[in-house]
């Protein structure tokens, strides 16, 4: 298991567009991949899972990979958020 913490930094959270980007780049991976904001953990492979958790700007959020493919899976997820300027 691999646990990576975040500080989201986009105005608008993760709201439709960077929950759609997360969840394809997550779904390429066989490890079993969440996403936990204040308490709550979803399936970062859910759209649904992701947008009901409705995280803000400066919020906190932890991604945790767990699988045989958990190192490339953060790895991934970490490029993703940096470079759509989501997190950091």
């Amino acid at each position: 298991m691999i646990e990576k913490k975040f500080k989201v930094v986009a105005e608008t959270g993760i709201h439709a567009r960077p929950a759609t980007l997360l969840v394809q780049a997550a779904g390429k991976f066989d490890s079993e991949i969440t996403l936990e904001y204040k308490g709550r953990t979803v399936n970062l492979k859910s759209i649904m899972g992701v947008m009901s958790l409705g995280v803000g700007k400066n919020a906190d959020i932890t991604i945790t990979a767990t699988g045989s493919d958990e190192n490339d899976a953060i790895k991934t997820l970490t490029e993703t958020l940096d470079k759509e300027g989501l997190a950091h």
